[in-house]
């Protein structure tokens, strides 16, 4: 429905009153979908379209393109690394945030991009999916020399911009950036963990990982270097660091979260007034969450049941896309995963 503002009524007049139009038409939701000068769109939803998800399609949304599920609107819901290259997921204990990272090593696993993982306890999350990355670090010591390898690659791939006269790897010649600019998908499982300190030793240890993770998160999306950074919570009490991380990951994903502080965390900067959406999440319903995506606006989704088993089945099955790690951060890297010639024709054409 296409409604005219009277003289002096704003599209925020409207969006203030939409749980009052919902109850008086007697629909699920109404929300706004578009406006223009002197007019607002409003699209009305009888039920909502987040209860009885059908099973997860296969993902042929393209490259660095990830379907993790459905929008409120009824929209497919997906991830494009591309347009938004670092994510933060935020969720407590089975609210549906390590489904999203399942259907995200299902779906980038056929593709021609690399995968690395920071996974602090003990392994245990990202283990499963070891034959399709490139690379996993369980340790500090592991995620020091991880995070120096992936300094390393930003700072040879600025060398080969600069050599090139272009101003990111997607303006380098495909023949080229295929082979010596492949994407990398980096995880973060778990954050909290990186920032956590036994006693005062440990201290520049933290400050080291907090100053590298932050500088591949701002020069990630020039030189193809990608952050999916998750947690069950994130706040100030962690340091500096952390919020000055947040800032540089601009698409947020908001699951069921156990304090109002992680909340704010992981959407007040963008969508302070998304939080009671995000608050009142039921327990009842995993999977469910607050995102905000590529046009600014937030939205509740849901996301596919993608079961560990799938996922791993999907690592073991392409686990021979994964490139060797020390070939893939060469200074000389020349490396191409084997795959047919149609598949990559594939992604190429949709990208």
């Amino acid at each position: 429905m296409r409604l005219r503002l009277h003289d002096g009524q704003t599209p925020s007049d409207i969006a203030r009153v939409l749980d009052r139009l919902a109850h008086a038409w007697r629909v699920h939701a109404v929300r706004v979908r578009d406006w223009g000068p002197g007019w607002v769109e409003l699209v009305a939803t009888t039920r909502d379209p987040l209860v009885n998800l059908k099973p997860a399609p296969e993902n042929e949304a393209g490259l660095l393109r990830v379907q993790l599920g459905r929008l409120e609107t009824g929209e497919p819901w997906v991830v494009d690394f591309r347009v938004i290259p670092h994510w933060l997921v935020i969720g407590a204990t089975q609210s549906g945030k390590s489904t999203d990272i399942n259907a995200m090593i299902r779906g980038l696993a056929p593709q021609p991009v690399a995968l690395a993982g920071f996974d602090l306890k003990g392994g245990v999350e990202l283990t499963p999916y070891e034959p399709r990355l490139s690379a996993l670090a369980t340790t500090r010591d592991e995620c020091g020399a991880l995070l120096d390898d992936l300094l390393g690659l930003l700072s040879d791939r600025m060398a080969l911009c600069r050599e090139h006269r272009v101003r990111n790897v997607w303006r380098l010649p495909e023949e080229v950036r295929a082979v010596r600019a492949m994407p990398v998908v980096v995880f973060v499982d778990e954050v909290a963990e990186l920032y956590l300190m036994a006693d005062r030793s440990q201290k520049e240890e933290v400050a080291r990982a907090s100053t590298a993770l932050l500088r591949i998160a701002q020069l990630g999306r020039a030189f193809a270097v990608y952050l999916v950074v998750c947690g069950q919570r994130v706040g100030s009490d962690l340091g500096p660091g952390v919020t000055a991380l947040r800032s540089q990951l601009s698409g947020r994903i908001c699951h069921r979260v156990n304090d109002t502080e992680t909340a704010k965390m992981a959407l007040g900067d963008l969508a302070p007034e998304s939080l009671e959406a995000a608050l009142s999440i039921p327990a009842e319903m995993p999977g469910v969450a607050v995102t905000v995506g590529a046009d600014g606006r937030w939205h509740r989704a849901r996301s596919f049941l993608v079961t560990e088993d799938e996922a791993e089945q999907a690592a073991t099955e392409f686990a021979h896309m994964a490139p060797s790690w020390a070939e893939l951060t060469s200074p000389d890297a020349t490396v191409v995963p084997l795959r047919d010639d149609e598949d990559v024709a594939e992604f190429v054409e949709v990208a």
